[in-house]
């Protein structure tokens, strides 16, 4: 693929179906080998009508196309608009909402919302190598606020004070590193601990504020606290790393996505997570990054709406 750096160059190149075609070959089958997705095999011919291919073996689906086993499996769009989904969602700062998918690329907004969500599959990482050195970590609450709600929504959803009707979501911040975020059913010390114990090395520096559920954190690592009732930076002690991530991701939510439902709220911060641990990285780069993680993931609409047992997320 010719070096590509804005959405114009994208849009004219993927506009050629034979351009996306070789594209999604080259990022499945790197080393030119072109196996069956359903069998493995290599003896294969390819239709060029019908640009598939034919597995010799015998099985149920002998013909496959270069969509099987990506995230863009059964799906009747083109790849042209697969790739221009792509390249929005990965390179939009504050994110892309269906809405504005749906009149950039011509499909419905329903079309757009689940594209998305399947694009947004593929830019979870997982990674079992803990974080270290510094780490910085706080939490969040997600939510609408209760003086532009509805006096019956407000009645309904606020029960108190703070996080009352809110999301909690928990932030961890390797200085000079990556961010990870992850959705915790609430703020109490052995939840937040857990996560800590789970993501960050024993032994590494921890930076939180004051907040009570945080305490004992020294017993397994060097645990820096900074009051903010007091200031907000004592030398290199503060959270304004992991601070500053939450202003990117509820700009976002906020701004871009309106509203988003706690039953999918995980996978906007796994793609503000991935935006902003690949932010040094030019719009072709992080585009890559993305295509090269559609393969060996699906999510079918009835497992995005929680219709399917096997929904896992």
């Amino acid at each position: 693929m010719e070096k590509l750096k804005t959405l114009q160059q994208a849009i004219t190149y993927f506009a050629n179906p034979d351009n996306c075609l070789r594209y999604m070959v080259a990022v499945r089958w790197p080393d030119g080998k072109i196996s069956c997705p359903t069998c493995g095999s290599e003896k294969v011919s390819y239709l060029a009508k019908q640009r598939r291919w034919k597995c010799y073996s015998k099985h149920p689906r002998p013909q496959f196309s270069v969509k099987v086993g990506t995230i863009f499996e059964d799906s009747s769009l083109g790849l042209d608009k697969w790739m221009m989904a792509i390249w929005q969602i990965a390179n939009c700062k504050n994110g892309i909402s269906s809405c504005e998918l749906a009149r950039n690329i011509g499909v419905t907004q329903k079309s757009a919302w689940h594209m998305l969500q399947r694009i947004r599959l593929a830019m979870r990482v997982g990674s079992f190598e803990k974080l270290g050195g510094q780490v910085e970590v706080d939490e969040t609450f997600i939510g609408g606020k209760a003086r532009n709600m509805h006096r019956g929504d407000r009645a309904r959803k606020i029960h108190g004070t703070g996080g009352s009707g809110k999301v909690a979501v928990m932030g961890l911040l390797e200085r000079h590193g990556q961010v990870r975020t992850m959705v915790v059913p609430n703020v109490r010390r052995k939840s937040l601990h857990g996560e800590v114990s789970k993501h960050v090395e024993a032994g590494s520096t921890v930076y939180s504020d004051a907040f009570r559920s945080y305490d004992r954190l020294e017993d397994e690592y060097i645990h820096n606290v900074i009051n903010h009732a007091e200031r907000y930076v004592n030398g290199h002690i503060h959270t304004n790393g992991i601070e500053n991530f939450w202003a990117l991701l509820k700009r976002g939510l906020g701004g871009t996505y309106i509203s988003v439902e706690p039953f999918h709220l995980f996978r906007y911060l796994d793609e503000q997570s991935f935006r902003f641990n690949n932010r040094k990285l030019t719009d072709s780069e992080r585009f890559s990054i993305v295509a090269k993680q559609i393969i060996g993931r699906r999510l079918t609409y009835s497992e995005l709406t929680g219709k399917s047992e096997s929904f896992q997320p």
